[in-house]
């Protein structure tokens, strides 16, 4: 523990969960710390607000800077506040999440920290700070919005099939659905298009392929 707290009153930071469906399970982004006392352990992307900066362009400057990323859907999620969260100091973060489809992540971190990898959210490692307090709660945030808007799309790549739209549900809900019921309760809303393409070189029959109808974030009761 440090000898003396850093910081003499409080002061914003900004974590970011970055979750992916990937290997057929919903996977974090965390970095392997080497500032004592979390010397080995796990954590999010995160760091603090610039007194000179809006929160949420803090979120998005820690999203580049420690994970590489942008352009991606990034929302804020919770302020978390214990008082004793940090042992450096009074610090609240205000945390947000990141989705990201799978098939354009390259792992990125700094010279501050001593890795990067990709965790399951149900198998997560020893992590510092709350910081497995705040995945899952990015996790429950996910879960709750499948079922009312179209958030999947920030999920998955320009053009997928049916089943991998299906297959992203499954997997961060924790259930199957009925493969016919769910494909008519898509088309039905209108929530995907076809492309026009089919996706052939595989070991089953060519597959049709769709397009999000909108890449924007709205209201749709799917689940």
């Amino acid at each position: 523990m440090p000898k003396a707290k850093k910081y003499q009153f409080a002061v914003i930071a900004s974590d970011v969960v970055i979750l992916t469906v990937r290997n057929g399970a919903l996977q974090v982004l965390c970095i392997k710390m080497q500032k004592a006392p979390f010397t080995g352990k796990w954590a999010v992307p995160g760091g603090l607000v610039r007194p000179t900066e809006a929160v949420d362009h803090g979120a998005h400057r820690l999203l580049a800077e420690k994970a590489g990323l942008h352009d991606v859907y990034l929302e804020q999620l919770y302020t978390f506040g214990k008082v004793n969260r940090d042992p450096f100091g009074r610090v609240v973060s205000v945390a947000y999440f990141a989705l990201v489809p799978s098939d354009h992540l390259q792992l990125r971190t700094t010279k501050e920290y001593a890795g990067v990898r990709w965790f399951p959210v149900r198998k997560l490692p020893a992590m510092a700070y709350d910081h497995a307090e705040i995945v899952q709660t990015a996790v429950q945030r996910l879960q709750a919005k499948l079922g009312y808007t179209n958030i999947v799309f920030s999920l998955l790549p320009k053009a997928f099939t049916l089943s991998e739209l299906q297959h992203v549900y499954e997997v961060i809900i924790g259930k199957s659905f009925d493969k016919r019921n769910f494909r008519k309760k898509v088309l039905g809303l209108k929530l995907v298009r076809p492309t026009g393409q089919k996706r052939v070189g595989e070991a089953n029959r060519p597959a049709h392929l769709f397009s999000f109808t909108h890449r924007s974030i709205a209201r749709v009761d799917i689940l």
